[in-house]
């Protein structure tokens, strides 16, 4: 009797192990492709309040903010470009240099908007996408200040 418990828990385990690596793969159990966000697999990495003001100071970095339009139009990160607002032809706002630092950020810590701007510039080649997690509220909660949108941005 335990033999073939351990032979059922074993056949369960291996399934879900090669359902994770299918997963992790792009497809799923039956190996059918599926829809992932290179944000979602990606490694992109985290930059710390005060690690994204040095970048600003040093103007070393381009700032995507990943929230509407409105709330861009009402404030936003200093020198951060809307995406919303200029997604049809973000690539070709974009860097040239395809190494450049570019960090993107939304609301919040819970917000997940930011993956939508992070793919995009995944996907037109860009390879140092960084995300600031604390995004409008931790700057703000920091006493940091906006800026206003401006007619080009």
């Amino acid at each position: 009797m335990m033999p073939m418990i351990f032979l059922k828990f074993a056949t369960v385990a291996l399934a879900l192990s090669a359902t994770s690596i299918a997963n992790a793969a792009g497809k799923n159990a039956e190996g059918k492709n599926v829809e992932v966000k290179k944000a979602e697999v990606a490694a992109h990495g985290e930059v710390s309040l005060d690690e994204l003001k040095q970048l600003i100071e040093t103007k070393t970095v381009f700032l995507i903010d990943a929230n509407s339009g409105k709330s861009y139009e009402k404030g936003h990160l200093p020198g951060a470009v809307s995406f919303t607002k200029n997604e049809k032809d973000f690539a070709s706002l974009l860097p040239k240099d395809k190494n450049a630092v570019l960090v993107a950020y939304c609301g919040g810590p819970m917000c997940s908007a930011w993956e939508d701007a992070a793919e995009a510039a995944t996907k037109a080649g860009y390879t140092n996408v960084k995300h600031f997690k604390g995004g409008l509220k931790g700057w703000k909660s920091a006493g940091l200040s906006l800026e206003m949108a401006s007619a080009k941005k």
